[in-house]
Parts: structure tokens; C-alpha cells; sequence
């Protein structure tokens, strides 16, 4: 097909055409003309209601409850876990528990059943003083010995967010020397 100036340039293609004959069947012709008394009041009535909708969702909505922070102190070693619950300044004790008060032998004191029992415990006697929403810190025993936390500290943690709070930031605050004294066990170190 060569392009002839007596024609025009583009032509439709028979789908074009076709679809093109479809729209103008479906258009109204009413639609070109100003809106009827009957469709003005239609719109005024849907948007009444939409106004009186927006209202009743706005009253329905919560009111935001001011929480009741607190800060979790959770230590765990390879030999117990204690977990303390303190207000925001650290001064007042809420609730305190370790894992050795909830299982009878020693070695299971560090165990996540008795971290579990422990947060547990706490969680019960923070919410009777209305705390609704926790810090957590959690430390391992630093300094000269282990910088990582015992088997107790992630089982502490989910059960209290198990329990119910709001938990904020979760902190590690394990001591960790610039310098040092002298670890123990001597020059040779610990002969077994």
C-alpha cells in the first residue's frame, strides 16, 4: 500500500470500525442533554446518606487508650533466667521472677520451660497494676564471661508478647569491657 495525498493517510482497520459502531449503538443520546430533576435528586440522596454514614463510623471508633509503659529486664545465663518488670524510670519494681522459683531441679533453671513459667508469672502481676505495654532489655552475664544470652532469654520474650502487651524496643544491654580485668584460670588456663 503506497501512500496517495488524494487519500486519507490512516484508515481503520475492520476491528476499529466494528468497535467503533458498538460504542456510538450503546451511548444514550439523552446523555448530551442537562441532568433531570429525577437523577438530581438520586445523587443528592446517595450522598446525604454517604455524610450520615461517614458520622456514625466516626462515633463508632475507638478511643485511643493511653498505654501503660514499663520496661522488662530480662537476664539470662547458662545458669538461671530472671526476668524483672520495672516502671520507666527503673526505680519501682512491678513484678520479679527467675526460672528457678517454677522447676525442682537446678539444671533446669535456665531452661525455656522456666522462662516461660517465670514471664508468666510476671505477666499476671504486671496487668493486675495496669501495665499495657513493655520495653524489653535483655542481658547476658558480660564483663569476663559469656556476651551471649542463655536458652531462657527468647522463650521470656515471646511469652510476653504471648501475654498481651505492646512491646516497644527490644534492647541488649549486656556489659561489654573496654578493658578488662584479668580472666580467670591463670596463665597455663583451666586444666581439666
Amino acid at each position: 500500500m503506497f501512500f496517495k495525498p488524494s487519500r486519507l493517510w490512516y484508515t481503520l482497520s475492520e476491528t476499529e470500525a466494528v468497535t467503533e459502531e458498538e460504542v456510538k449503538e450503546t451511548v444514550p443520546e439523552t446523555s448530551s442533554e442537562a441532568p433531570t430533576e429525577a437523577v438530581e435528586e438520586a445523587t443528592e440522596a446517595v450522598e446525604k446518606a454517604a455524610t450520615e454514614a461517614v458520622k456514625k463510623t466516626a462515633t463508632v471508633t475507638k478511643k485511643e487508650t493511653k498505654d501503660k509503659w514499663g520496661i522488662a529486664h530480662i537476664y539470662s545465663s547458662y545458669n538461671n533466667t530472671i526476668i524483672h518488670i520495672t516502671d520507666l524510670t527503673g526505680a519501682e519494681t512491678v513484678a520479679l521472677s527467675s526460672g528457678g522459683q517454677h522447676v525442682t531441679a537446678d539444671r533446669y533453671e535456665s531452661s525455656p520451660f522456666a522462662a516461660m513459667k517465670a514471664s508468666g508469672s510476671v505477666v499476671g502481676a504486671a496487668k493486675a497494676k495496669g501495665f499495657t505495654a513493655l520495653h524489653i532489655k535483655v542481658r547476658a552475664v558480660g564483663g569476663v564471661g559469656s556476651r551471649v544470652p542463655g536458652p531462657g532469654a527468647q522463650a521470656a520474650i515471646r511469652a510476653l508478647a504471648r501475654g498481651g502487651f505492646k512491646i516497644g524496643r527490644i534492647d541488649d544491654v549486656t556489659p561489654i569491657p573496654h578493658d578488662t580485668t584479668r580472666k580467670k584460670g591463670g596463665k597455663r588456663g583451666r586444666r581439666v
